[in-house]
């Protein structure tokens, strides 16, 4: 019996042969820019890659005719491949301009820093540092140094370590003072915060043992002095970070646990996220006390983290009695978890913006907080009217009422009144709006409740209110020509 001759897929599919070659593309004019931009390696396979994308589609007969014609063009593969590079290149994290009204917004990166800070970060990335050499003795030097003269006035008596984050700073404790001994925890303070951090899962890894005392709504003192042995390491006294318990509840204070602990001999650690190092009542924000007032409580260490509301780089604090600070910072797990040079430079402008008294001035997450409504309400309606100009749509926009957040797992109860520029689409769709606004250059994030667009200008940094005027006037007049 005769063979049948072997298929050629090319004679079938005709549309396979106007696909160009890759060394004919890469000897194109047109790519030249790209490659100049994104490198022969990078832009070689991309283009492989995309020539593989449209045979597959040419095979399957998903493209044909017009489509055809115009998918193979060297124009279109071009530009196709220069927008997959820019994907790839494009500088990341990228910018937003966040107008959500939540100041330490964990998904945009938390605390803004200051100019200060920035500078400093900038400064230390571009050259060589005195990061661990002593410049006067000549020799080498600790880098946690250069924190101390700040630290001494922010807590004098008490030392302190640094790590990169507060799951660190926490884990660290947990292991120099309770390894292989019980961690006395209430079920109320049993939390998960962002990015499913649990207080069980540190408390593992460290190798404390997790003995949980009282019940998720009430937990009193004699629940912890009944759960007191000789295998009990310490105290733990956990931030509750994202959520409240209310109504029929009941915790134990500080003071009250701190005098526990030294009956006992045992440490009280307190993990107190949020880091405020400065009194926020008269910003009506009761549900955070300053770091310096739970060491006056009796805790014997306080954790807490850098960018939140103490305004800086992403850190984790451990700041207590000396005796117990040491053997946390002799731990070999703590230069796993050290501070690097940029970050340590931001954090020492930080501190000294607090030092100086000049925090509200200087740190962002607190003169955002410390705005009031009627400068809020200023810029919203000087929003408003720019775009009304611009577009001839106020019909569709006005300023509110409305509440900003503390955000970051920091006061979870608290609210800020605020003044809400809002934006009803032409067409109805709000999701509409904060889709495109979300999705250009830089994406503007807001929030949408009531079938309208709100943003809150407590959260637009300085000089980005040009930008989101232009970039919302924009999107309302081609929305409005729809």
């Amino acid at each position: 019996m005769q063979k049948k001759a072997a298929r050629n897929p090319k004679a079938s599919k005709p549309g396979l042969a106007r696909l160009p070659a890759v060394s004919r593309l890469l000897e194109s004019p047109a790519l030249a820019p790209v490659l100049q931009e994104s490198g022969a390696g990078l832009v070689t396979r991309l283009l492989r890659e995309h020539l593989a994308g449209l045979r597959e589609e040419i095979l399957a007969g998903r493209l044909e005719g017009d489509t055809l014609d115009a998918r193979v063009e060297e124009s279109a593969i071009v530009l196709s491949v220069s927008h997959a590079a820019a994907a790839v290149l494009d500088p990341r994290p990228r910018h937003v301009i966040n107008a959500t009204g939540v100041v330490v917004h964990t998904n945009l990166g938390r605390a803004t820093l200051s100019a200060e800070a920035a500078e400093q970060l900038s400064t230390a990335a571009r050259g060589y540092l005195d990061l661990e050499y002593d410049v006067e003795a000549g020799s080498r030097g600790n880098r946690m140094a250069h924190l101390e003269p700040l630290m001494h006035e922010l807590f004098p008596g008490h030392a302190f370590t640094v790590v990169n984050n507060n799951a660190a700073a926490i884990l660290l404790c947990l292991r120099a003072l309770s390894c292989d001994r019980d961690a006395l925890v209430s079920r109320g303070e049993l939390v998960e915060i962002g990015g499913s951090f649990r207080i069980p899962d540190i408390m593992s890894a460290s190798g404390a043992r997790l003995r949980e005392v009282g019940t998720t709504n009430r937990t009193r003192v004699s629940d912890y002095e009944a759960a007191l042995t000789e295998q009990t390491g310490l105290i733990l006294k956990v931030h509750t970070s994202n959520f409240r318990i209310v109504g029929f509840s009941e915790e134990t204070s500080i003071q009250d646990l701190a005098a526990l602990a030294q009956r006992a001999g045992v440490p009280l650690v307190v993990d107190w996220g949020s880091g405020d190092l400065v009194d926020l009542e008269p910003l009506a924000i009761r549900d955070e006390l300053p770091v310096h007032r739970v060491l006056e409580a009796g805790a014997g260490l306080v954790t807490f983290s850098g960018d939140k509301l103490l305004g800086g780089p992403q850190a984790g604090f451990i700041v207590g009695r000396p005796e117990l600070v040491e053997p946390v910072r002799r731990d070999p797990l703590a230069r796993v978890c050290r501070l690097d040079r940029l970050r340590l430079g931001a954090l020492h402008r930080t501190l000294a913006a607090h030092v100086r008294g000049r925090a509200f001035e200087e740190v962002p997450t607190l003169r955002m907080l410390a705005a009031g409504v009627e400068e809020i309400d200023r810029r919203a309606t000087a929003l408003r009217d720019e775009v009304t100009e611009r577009t001839g749509a106020g019909q569709l926009i006005e300023v509110v009422d409305g509440v900003s957040r503390t955000g970051g797992g920091s006061s979870p109860t608290g609210e800020r009144p605020t003044r809400l520029v809002a934006i009803t689409g032409p067409s109805g769709d709000a999701a509409a709006l904060e889709r495109r606004l979300r999705e250009g250059r830089p994406p503007i994030v807001g929030r949408i409740q009531e079938g309208r667009l709100l943003l809150d200008l407590r959260t637009v940094l300085p000089g980005e209110e040009s930008v989101l005027a232009e970039r919302l006037a924009a999107v309302l007049a081609d929305e409005l020509k729809r």
